[in-house]
């Protein structure tokens, strides 16, 4: 049988830590920033773990 190949919109956009979790950054931070505020902008900054009923789809998306 073929190998999967990892989706390429997958690897960019999540990064696995090496105690498993899967992160991504928010949504809303890459322009309009002047009108949000700085509390909101540095929330948005940061990275955020995964949703668990999404990670199953994403580890699928992920795997090579």
């Amino acid at each position: 049988m073929p190998k999967h190949k990892t989706r390429s919109s997958a690897k960019r956009r999540f990064k696995i830590t090496s105690s498993g979790k899967i992160r991504r950054e928010h949504s809303n931070f890459r322009h309009i920033l002047e009108k949000k505020s700085s509390s909101r902008k540095r929330r948005l900054g940061s990275e955020t773990a995964v949703s668990p009923n999404d990670e199953a789809r994403v580890r699928r998306m992920l795997q090579g």
